[in-house]
């Protein structure tokens, strides 16, 4: 059966799709990848360039995905208030399974992530909630786009009689370049920048984040869970979530990032340093780094997100997950968290984007 299954990456540019998808086209799936452009991408059997916001344009566009069996959904596009998120994202995601009216959908899952438990960007942790995080708790009073994703996302199941799986990631951890929210290679260019000029490698976040325990997602170990749910009957039509399956705090995990790039652990000061006010000469002292060490010339602004860094790691609330509905289902994968950080590294260096 397995030559029968056709994935969708929708987002396939992205951390979470771009991993998606190598890992199924890996696992002998043809895959079919949407973004809003043209992209050349290695492992896609077939690239649309889709524009999900416009449903005239991505029902003629979705016309080459009539032979789909499987959507992964790894997207989302940012707006400047949650009532225009929602109106938005929801219509993206409808957009996408009308355009799909004729595929032989079997499952579909989306990739949301821990706002769902935390409130959105407008209600950021105004309740705070139980940890960690159970993947059937209630949903938040308020506004919020990934509610309205999941309602497209069921109603859709409904009507056309395929399965779902929705998975709740934390913080994401892979290569990619270019991406909004990708702290790894955030944090490398951090590092890196403090390396040159001799700058103290402070943890820039809140006193909750570096004292409390933690866990973030490998991308890694998120495309074997979407794989998993998709061809797993015992996971039909559940919420997930996704992390590494070990726990952390940042007081540890800061000098053991600090002793890769050999550097000395700056002492906490007790408060934030935000890395958008401590990186605002990034631009020039990056252009010095690359010409300096011969990399890849490549922007600061397209490796490091710092004001998504400074989100994560600035909550005043404990952030864990519970992975039940998983583990009870059989799947059972575990990734390392430094090793999560490090092979993000490793491949920054090989890549000559960081220096050696």
């Amino acid at each position: 059966m397995t030559g029968s299954n056709v994935a969708l990456i929708v987002g396939a540019t992205g951390l979470s799709g771009s991993y998606a998808g190598r890992h199924l086209k890996d696992a002998g799936w043809t895959v079919v990848t949407v973004s809003r452009g043209a992209a050349d991408l290695p492992w896609s059997d077939r690239h649309i360039a889709a524009d999900l916001t416009d449903a005239e344009a991505s029902a003629t566009a979705l016309r080459q995905a009539s032979d789909v069996t499987h959507v992964f959904y790894c997207t989302w596009s940012r707006q400047a208030t949650e009532e225009e998120n929602i109106a938005v994202n929801a219509a993206m995601i409808r957009n996408l399974f009308d355009g799909l009216a004729a595929a032989p959908l079997r499952h579909a899952a989306l990739v949301t992530g821990l706002k769902h438990y935390l409130g959105s960007f407008d209600d950021y942790a105004q309740v705070t909630p139980y940890t960690p995080f159970l993947e059937d708790s209630p949903r938040l009073p308020g506004p919020n786009f990934y509610y309205d994703q999941e309602d497209v996302l069921f109603e859709m199941a409904e009507r056309r009689g395929f399965t779902w799986s929705v998975h709740r990631p934390h913080t994401m951890i892979g290569f990619v370049v270019g991406n909004a929210m990708n702290m790894a290679v955030t944090l490398a260019i951090y590092a890196s920048i403090c390396k040159h000029t001799g700058r103290p490698f402070v943890f820039p976040g809140s006193p909750d984040q570096y004292n409390a325990v933690t866990d973030v997602t490998d991308a890694r170990l998120l495309a074997k869970q979407l794989h998993w749910a998709a061809t797993t009957p015992e996971a039909a039509n559940l919420p997930f979530n996704t992390v590494n399956g070990d726990v952390f705090r940042w007081t540890w995990l800061w000098a053991e990032i600090a002793k890769y790039f050999e550097l000395e652990v700056a002492p906490y000061p007790g408060h934030p340093t935000l890395l958008e006010e401590q990186m605002a000469d990034a631009h020039a002292v990056w252009s010095e780094i690359v010409a300096k060490h011969e990399l890849e010339d490549l922007p600061v602004s397209r490796l490091a997100s710092w004001w998504h860094s400074d989100a994560d790691l600035g909550r005043n609330l404990e952030c864990l997950t519970d992975m039940t509905n998983s583990r009870t289902r059989g799947f059972t994968t575990h990734q390392r968290t430094p090793d999560s950080f490090f092979d993000v590294f490793d491949e920054l260096r090989a890549r000559r984007i960081i220096p050696s």
